[in-house]
């Protein structure tokens, strides 16, 4: 049975966005439970079935997997407790410590976001990502002209060095991928796809055309990856 949201779940996320306060959140856990917890565990656990196909390393129980709905405001100006939206995170067997590249995704009432890549990773894996796109740059590029990907997703633009990294000549023929300090897609649909049982197959479909270029990512970090099939 294809998993969904109700509107009562877009209703309690637009009244938290309102009021972000714990008081407000804890006199309506019981809906938070009932109408987005539950809800997005058991779309998480139809994405797992679909993934196990193409991205294995990166099913994990469903609870481990949803994020939490609480911020960390330790060193934020916002004060706010909670998130406004609900959110998942895949990061692959043996990186759970350290991200590596995943597949991300989150619901809020005005919209979905489906993601992957590697987002701002640590000095270590960055400098290990980029070492090893300087010898396989073909093959990411390849990965990266797919039609069906780029029908599906867009690259992301984020943060990028305005010289060649340390140890990277500026005439390497792929310095624009060397200099940038994360490397993802995403795609954003409106929220009211959540409502519809299509939502898992909008997500599944997204993070398969997405996983070789997870996999080419995340080559670095773990060993040797699986053969990367075009």
């Amino acid at each position: 049975m294809a998993s969904y949201f109700s509107n009562e779940a877009m209703k309690f996320l637009r009244g938290l966005k309102r009021n972000n306060d714990r008081v407000w959140f804890e006199a309506r856990r019981e809906v938070f439970d009932r109408e987005l917890k539950t809800p997005m565990l058991a779309v998480i656990g139809e994405v797992n079935e679909a993934m196990a196909d193409f991205a294995p390393e990166h099913v994990r129980p469903a609870p481990r997997i949803m994020m939490r709905i609480y911020r960390d405001i330790r060193f934020s100006p916002n004060k706010q407790p909670y998130k406004t939206h609900v959110s998942a995170w895949w990061v692959r067997d043996g990186l759970e410590k350290t991200s590596g590249a995943g597949f991300y995704f989150h619901v809020s009432p005005e919209e979905i976001m489906i993601a992957a890549g590697a987002y701002m990773p640590e000095r270590e894996q960055l400098l290990a990502i980029r070492r090893y796109l300087a010898e396989h740059y073909d093959e990411f590029r390849h990965v990266m002209k797919g039609q069906k990907l780029r029908s599906l997703m867009m690259e992301d633009d984020g943060p990028a060095l305005t010289r060649a990294p340390k140890g990277f000549p500026e005439d390497h023929p792929a310095i624009d991928l060397l200099k940038k300090k994360q490397w993802a897609v995403w795609a954003r649909l409106p929220g009211e796809r959540a409502l519809k049982a299509t939502l898992v197959k909008d997500v599944v479909k997204r993070f398969e055309v997405t996983a070789p270029m997870i996999n080419i990512l995340n080559a670095p970090l773990v060993g040797k990856p699986k053969r990367v099939m075009f």
